[in-house]
């Protein structure tokens, strides 16, 4: 009986009507393809299937802890805290269980249970527990006490960054601007991390202090001319001598929300996206106007090649937040993975015309047009990206080299030519450029011995990069010298074995050397690694199949090119 009545429970909380179909399903059905969607990070179909797989057997730990943190990957927390308060009444231990029930603490307003909570020996961990228990008691309103607590972490080893951190940021939050600035001004760059959302907090403390300039000089050192929307509001605001509001932490639960994002941007970098995800889940459930971690939730997704939440979670971002553009930006990426790629332009035309003061958007949207093929609007797009400078910057050689690109495929070719050469004035010796324009001069057949320099040094920078070596191997192919020609495309095949170009390529080279059976053994290679679908235009599908059957000479011959001929010989 009670098994039953804990099974309607699960059932009504969790948002699963019927139990008809779970009867036909199964228990053995339901958690086997759970488990399968939770291994592909396919949340709500594990979540789904948890759930049924718990209808029947509502006490199994494994279906707990599984259903609770499906739901939270997914940001529900609604449907998470019935199955962690399950958890906790049968006495298991489970960390991911604990952050639920500490998010609802929080978003209850019940920081003395939270603070229980928090010291009790089954927590998340050293730092959340010891930060969300500081964080507790600001919210009983006990400061001194938060501060000693906050103290005490900061005694462990590798917690004192973070201790120093949210001190900071709690004694803000109170309006002791002055503390908090002290803190930052004595530990910035050494014990705490200078993060951006370090940066914001730190000079929003300055301006309440009435030391704006010093602000806006530290965005300027920081974050150099080029400022997204939020710094150069920030900047502009403050150059005028306006006041800025202290906005990163503003209560004790937007601090608690701060220790859960500020623990999934440690873990970005070590720990796999499904575990960060599960921290930045909480933080945007605590407070949902936390961009940074809504961005970095989407961010997640998208690595995970859940393409469709990321989607979702972007579209959070509200359209008058000065990050609105960052998460469209986002959110077109994550269309674009999924191959909705007339949705994805969708978005960033759109985006164009709402924040087309941002080169970004531009440059953005002249990628995805390249990739579609759509040359001319990429060029468009380029050239709207450059317009927003006023003057000429390093950081603009890659709309140079973008559009240079473009007008190539247009076959445009004075125009690309001057487009690479401004890329290599604003970033001199960019490997990619040097690379770019010295294969695209071969395939000129024009300059060619300026074009085999340009393409020594990209290796030279780049000598691990299979497409370089195969530009390398290349030129001196079309240079006639074949036998220097061999060791540096054997190479690049080494690095990309499976690229079709390269194996094409070392099919002619082995050919012009007289190693003619392993030629036609690349030339086969390259056929069964081209992607027919996506083909890139760069290989000849058609033309190998003539080189197997005639021969390169013979097609040359056909094509009333030149034939092979040794450079300073004849072959």
């Amino acid at each position: 009986m009670k098994s039953w009545v804990a099974s309607a429970v699960l059932s009504v909380a969790l948002g699963l009507s019927g139990t008809a179909p779970l009867q036909a399903q199964g228990l053995a059905g339901s958690y086997l393809a759970a488990r399968q969607a939770g291994m592909t990070a396919d949340f709500k179909t594990a979540a789904d299937y948890y759930t049924r797989a718990l209808a029947r057997d509502p006490s199994n730990p494994v279906l707990l802890e599984s259903a609770a943190r499906a739901q939270l990957s997914l940001g529900r927390l609604d449907r998470a805290v019935p199955v962690a308060r399950k958890m906790e009444a049968d006495g298991l231990r489970s960390q991911i269980a604990q952050m639920i029930l500490m998010a609802d603490d929080v978003e209850n307003g019940r920081y003395a249970p939270l603070a229980e909570r928090a010291v009790s020996d089954n927590g998340v961990g050293p730092l959340v527990d010891g930060l969300v228990a500081a964080w507790a008691k600001m919210g009983e309103g006990q400061v001194s006490a938060a501060l000693d607590l906050f103290d005490a972490v900061g005694e462990k080893r590798g917690l004192k960054g973070f201790a120093l951190y949210h001190r900071a940021l709690a004694l803000a939050s109170v309006g002791d601007f002055e503390s908090a600035a002290a803190i930052f001004a004595e530990h910035s760059g050494s014990d705490i991390q200078m993060t951006r959302r370090g940066a914001i907090a730190q000079v929003e403390i300055l301006s309440q202090l009435e030391r704006g300039e010093e602000g806006a000089a530290m965005i300027a050192e920081l974050f150099g001319p080029d400022l997204d929307p939020v710094l150069r509001n920030m900047h502009e605001a403050l150059s005028k001598g306006e006041t800025l509001p202290f906005t990163v932490v503003r209560s004790p639960k937007d601090g608690v929300a701060e220790v859960f994002y500020s623990v999934a941007a440690a873990l970005s970098s070590e720990a796999g996206q499904d575990y960060t995800l599960l921290y930045s889940r909480v933080a945007e459930f605590l407070r949902p106007d936390h961009t940074d971690a809504i961005l970095m939730s989407a961010a997640l997704l998208d690595d995970l090649q859940r393409y469709d939440l990321a989607v979702e979670t972007y579209r959070k971002v509200d359209q008058n937040s000065p990050v609105f553009h960052a998460a469209e930006l986002g959110r077109a990426e994550a269309l674009r993975s999924a191959g909705r790629l007339d949705a994805a332009v969708e978005v960033l035309e759109q985006l164009a015309r709402s924040h087309g003061d941002l080169a970004i958007v531009h440059v953005n949207l002249g990628d995805l047009m390249r990739q579609l093929h759509r040359y001319e609007e990429a060029v468009s797009a380029y050239d709207a990206a450059l317009a927003v400078y006023d003057d000429a910057d390093p950081s603009q050689w890659f709309i140079y080299y973008a559009r240079a690109i473009s007008y190539e495929r247009l076959d445009e070719w004075e125009k690309a030519e001057k487009d690479f050469r401004t890329a290599l004035e604003l970033n001199p010796e960019q490997p990619q450029v040097l690379n770019y324009l010295g294969y695209s001069l071969v395939e000129q057949q024009i300059k060619l011995d300026e074009a085999l320099d340009m393409i020594e040094r990209a290796v030279a920078a780049r000598p691990d990069s299979g497409y370089i070596v195969d530009s390398l191997g290349w030129v001196l192919f079309r240079l006639g010298r074949y036998d220097e020609a061999v060791p540096h495309m054997e190479h690049a095949a080494e690095l990309m074995p499976v690229d079709p170009v390269v194996n094409d390529h070392l099919g002619d080279v082995l050919w012009a050397v007289g190693r003619k059976r392993e030629a036609e053994f690349q030339w086969r290679r390259a056929l069964s690694f081209v992607d027919y679908e996506d083909a890139s235009g760069e290989v000849d599908p058609d033309r190998i199949r003539q080189k197997l059957d005639v021969g390169l000479d013979a097609v040359l011959a056909a094509e009333g090119a030149a034939p092979l001929k040794v450079a300073n010989g004849d072959k």
